[in-house]
């Protein structure tokens, strides 16, 4: 058995394209100590492959992070599997508002130094020492509570497509930025309700130890994230106070949450919140844009983009 995927991308999309059945698409994540991360991905493989389970995992030492797609007969044995391996048993376990077979086209699982690439040097603060997790229905009323900031955890092109109303959302590209800059942004309301929130919870972990560390008082984080948030919230038939969409870190690239658009075309500024990665292979920049704009300029991200790829198509011809 091969314990990696030797299939191209173009036939994967085929084989899931004809599956006689449904896919549920799964995330979760744990911190927790692996003493051999390479074994335990072997393991893994192993047993997820042979229930045909595709999806994104990293594990590292400090933990495991996974987002899957589970054949819907095969649901109920893999969660028993969880429950059975030792490292992983009750971990909590989320399941997508939009259940899509487009999730995930492969099963790949990677051994990291870490399980989210977040800058920070563990052995220099309590990493363990997090904020109070509190539950979706509890962060939805607390939201607009006067006084209580909320601050989003997530990377500029995942907030400006969806977010908490009012919230606080740091403009930077990736985590790593995210946390010294939220933590200098605000230094001066140290003694105030922070409410964190982020995708699955797994980035508030460590940004409340990290608000923790840096002195702030009063730290809470949505426990199981904006994905448990809008399962609970639309269970309940509450209105969400999440608005647009969530965005994912798999082929759909977002589930909607609600029907606002509260994107802008990053070339004409027109409503939209369609992301696309610029087409030029080089870039890859992830951008919003409409489909005026991308029709123009072959759904890149700039002139020179679009002129790079045009060469490179008559280069092959």
């Amino acid at each position: 058995m091969f314990l990696h995927n030797r299939v191209s991308k173009k036939e994967l999309r085929k084989r899931v394209a004809a599956e006689p059945f449904s896919r549920t698409t799964i995330s979760f994540y744990r911190y927790v100590y692996i003493a051999n991360p390479n074994e335990f991905r072997d393991h893994l493989f192993a047993y997820w492959q042979s229930l045909n389970i595709l999806g994104r995992i990293y594990i590292a030492h400090e933990g495991i992070n996974a987002q899957m797609s589970v054949p819907d007969h095969n649901v109920e044995q893999f969660l028993e599997h969880l429950n059975v391996e030792p490292l992983l048993s009750g971990v909590p376990v989320k399941q997508a508002i939009e259940n899509s077979s487009s999730s995930f086209f492969a099963l790949t699982i990677k051994v990291k130094k870490k399980i989210v690439a977040d800058g920070l040097k563990d052995e220099t603060f309590n990493s363990s020492d997090t904020g109070q997790r509190i539950d979706p229905l509890t962060f939805h009323k607390w939201v607009d509570e006067p006084g209580t900031l909320v601050v989003d955890m997530r990377n500029r092109y995942e907030s400006e497509v969806g977010r908490f109303e009012n919230a606080i959302c740091p403009d930077v590209k990736t985590f790593r930025e995210l946390l010294p800059k939220a933590v200098k942004q605000l230094a001066d309301k140290k003694d105030q309700k922070l409410l964190l929130y982020c995708t699955g919870g797994i980035r508030c972990e460590k940004a409340s130890a990290w608000f923790k560390h840096n002195g702030f008082t009063n730290v809470y984080q949505l426990d199981g994230g904006i994905i448990q948030y809008a399962r609970e919230i639309q269970q309940k038939g509450l209105k969400s106070k999440f608005i647009g969409k969530n965005f994912v870190f798999d082929e759909r690239m977002g589930e909607r949450i609600t029907n606002d658009i509260i994107g802008k075309c990053y070339r004409c500024g027109a409503t939209s919140d369609r992301q696309v990665n610029c087409a030029n292979p080089p870039c890859h920049t992830l951008i919003v844009d409409c489909e005026k704009c991308s029709t123009e300029i072959n759904s890149c991200c700039s002139d020179k983009c679009r002129d790079e790829l045009n060469k490179a198509k008559v280069a092959a011809c």
